[in-house]
């Protein structure tokens, strides 16, 4: 195959190459009618060795016939390499499991800090808030209480005084001459404690809280009691056919009258 593609090429030579070349016994003079050592001058001057080389037929078997090379694209990766591939998969897969821990790790961090701050300006605001209404509260009670106090103060002063001016009543010493003034004067004492002692009431609950506590043992004696709770069953159920006797007599007179209207039809 070769010998018939090198031929064919041969064969298709230039016509420029078969004109320039001279002929061998034409024009030629006899070979050995020259003189000795110039048969030189028979070769031709022009000749190129490399016009009968086919680059293309060397090339062609140049690259069939030679080796692949390691660094080659189109080369099969052998099993060395397959194996080299595999383990370098591997590792990258346990890096990216680290790195995918490493975040897991670092988002549960982050949300756990967000929780926090979270908590945090909630619990501010809301201690804020509770602090800042149970100051206000606090402030008006000690206000109150301190107005209370010194109105109680001065009620205490009050009531000493009309205790004082009460005490100093002493009818015993009234005369028939001055017994209308005294007891006039006397009525008017005691109506101007009543006055404070009213206004006080209405300050200070812990004064009503003593009036109820009088008044509750007066009111224990007036508390009556069942007539019925001392008698015995006998005593109780004659007290009972006394009271419905009664009503069994028209009872039984009704009964009577019906019986006697059936009979007379």
């Amino acid at each position: 195959m070769e010998s018939t593609d090198a031929q064919s090429r041969l064969t298709t030579l230039p016509v420029t190459f078969l004109q320039r070349t001279p002929p061998l016994f034409s024009r030629q003079p006899a070979l050995y009618s020259l003189a000795q050592g110039d048969y030189s001058r028979l070769m031709p001057s022009d000749y190129d060795a490399t016009e009968f080389v086919d680059a293309d037929f060397q090339a062609q078997q140049a690259g069939s016939g030679a080796p692949v090379s390691a660094g080659d694209p189109l080369r099969a990766p052998t099993r060395e390499e397959v194996d080299r591939k595999v383990v370098e998969a591997q590792q990258k897969l346990a890096e990216l499991k680290r790195a995918q821990e490493d975040l897991e790790r670092e988002r549960a961090a982050l949300e756990e800090l967000r929780r926090r701050q979270l908590e945090f300006q909630n619990g501010r605001q809301e201690m804020v808030r509770h602090l800042t209404r149970g100051l206000g509260l606090l402030e008006e009670a000690e206000f109150n209480a301190r107005r209370d106090a010194e109105q109680m103060v001065k009620t205490v002063a009050d009531f000493r005084d009309a205790l004082d001016k009460i005490q100093a009543i002493h009818d015993e010493t009234w005369t028939k001459e001055n017994f209308q003034i005294e007891l006039t004067r006397a009525l008017t004492t005691i109506e101007n404690a009543r006055m404070e002692w009213n206004s006080a009431r209405l300050k200070f609950s812990v004064l009503e809280g003593g009036a109820k506590d009088e008044a509750k043992p007066e009111q224990t004696p007036a508390a009556a009691t069942s007539p019925f709770a001392n008698l015995s069953l006998g005593e109780l159920c004659k007290i009972g056919l006394a009271l419905t006797w009664p009503l069994a007599l028209v009872a039984l007179a009704a009964v009577g009258l019906a019986l006697a209207f059936l009979l007379r039809h």
